[in-house]
């Protein structure tokens, strides 16, 4: 029971491929441990059907692109809820690593991640199988952990994100310093459900706030009327407005469509927090010239490696061979996780935390991040944010004028069991 099957789960991010390959490159580096290094083609859905991908027999080159291969379409992902212990779905997990001779199961994701992968560890232990289930952090949010940030500082994907609104924010206020005569009020929507992180990210394209740049994070607790009230007093006193406001933002809207786990999709629900914003602003006399007008980043802020964080991707990487040493070292059960150094200068360290502490954990903005007026971040967060970053851009591989990434061949093993329609579906 040797050999070891890697999925993902959850949004995707710049960086989450850079972890896939530190699993396997750190498994292949202990061949008298480990066997076959298989990959679960959808996440836990790819398990359940028995779509293992062979990861091991890849070519050499295009697990090298990996690393800088964003989103997750190497080998996909899911948002497949795992119910209750009555549901077939944990038998079928066992039997299908049973038929392949899986003893070792990574899981790359989020906090709803982390509780597959704990249900997936006690289905094992129920059952009396060795199986060995190690989780892996993941998510743009950096809503993962605990509010001391002590289990977990930071999320891999977070620095990528963090590093595109920095960039985007930079660019952004210098279109609104042109074009401000005609459209005052610029409004970006960032993601993040409930935590602001990415919202907050928006201030390191200014960290010396010489722009008109206001957040309005999840964690404000504004009403739509204090919004404008504040983006009118920004107008009288600059002229122009940049306003970043959360997907979360609460604006009174109930339409919204639902995950699997039970998380609103912003992206497929009626109207967004930014076109509930524009038309907000718009419908008030503004006290100035010109308009609202909104922008929605989407999915691209997770899914574009050309603004990804060298640090990032590095760590992504570190934390997935780190991931190897604690199933090794500690048995199953755990995450690993980053934890930041005490000193001056940032450096990253790696540990590791029970499933069950991080296991549909929320963690949200710290108040005391948030300045008294709730539209903007101190300095704190800046000092905690910036490293993340990086300060070069990152070397991403191109060819033809066009970025690199890899393209795994569909290698898949013969499937040993009988189809098998998941309970979830």
């Amino acid at each position: 029971m040797n050999n070891v099957l890697v999925a993902q789960s959850g949004g995707p991010s710049p960086v989450i491929n850079a972890s896939l390959l530190g699993v396997l490159d750190m498994c292949r580096s202990y061949p008298d441990r480990f066997g076959t290094v298989y990959a679960g083609y959808r996440g836990i859905e790819g398990v359940l059907k028995e779509e293992l991908m062979i990861l091991s027999d890849q070519p050499e080159e295009e697990l090298a692109l990996l690393k800088t291969t964003p989103s997750a379409g190497a080998i996909g992902t899911c948002r497949y809820k795992l119910h209750d212990e009555g549901s077939p779905d944990y038998a079928r997990i066992i039997e299908v690593f049973k038929a392949h001779d899986i003893g070792y199961f990574f899981y790359i994701g989020g906090n709803d991640s982390m509780d597959t992968a704990n249900k997936v560890s006690k289905a094992a232990e129920r059952e009396g199988y060795p199986l060995i289930c190690t989780g892996i952090p993941k998510t743009i949010d950096n809503d993962v952990g605990d509010p001391t940030f002590q289990l977990l500082d930071h999320t891999p994907g977070y620095g990528s994100c963090a590093r595109y609104w920095a960039l985007l924010m930079q660019n952004a206020l210098e279109e609104n310093r042109a074009i401000s005569t005609s459209e005052c009020v610029s409004v970006y929507q960032a993601m993040g459900r409930k935590a602001g992180f990415i919202t907050a990210a928006a201030r390191l394209g200014d960290p010396e706030r010489k722009h008109p740049l206001l957040m309005f994070f999840a964690e404000s607790n504004l009403t739509l009327e204090e919004l404008s009230y504040k983006v009118n007093d920004m107008l009288v006193r600059e002229g122009r407005c940049v306003v970043v406001v959360n997907e979360g933002f609460d604006t009174g809207a109930s339409d919204f469509r639902h995950d699997g786990f039970g998380h609103v999709e912003y992206g497929a629900s009626g109207i967004t927090a930014m076109q509930a914003v524009v038309n907000y602003l718009n419908r008030q006399k503004l006290p100035v010239r010109g308009q609202a007008t909104g922008q929605i980043p989407g999915v691209i802020q997770r899914s574009t490696a050309i603004f990804a964080s060298q640090v990032d991707i590095d760590e992504a990487y570190a934390v997935g061979r780190h991931a190897v040493t604690v199933a090794l070292t500690h048995g199953t059960g755990y995450m690993a996780t980053i934890i930041r150094l005490p000193g001056e200068t940032y450096q990253a360290g790696y540990s590791h935390v029970p499933l069950a502490d991080v296991a549909g954990s929320e963690r949200f903005l710290p108040q005391s991040w948030i300045t008294p007026d709730q539209t903007d971040v101190t300095d704190d967060f800046i000092r905690y944010a910036r490293p993340l970053i990086g300060d070069e851009m990152a070397q991403i591989p191109m060819e033809n004028g066009l970025q690199r990434f890899a393209r795994l061949f569909p290698l898949f093993v013969e499937k040993k069991t009988k189809p098998y329609i998941p309970a979830g579906l």
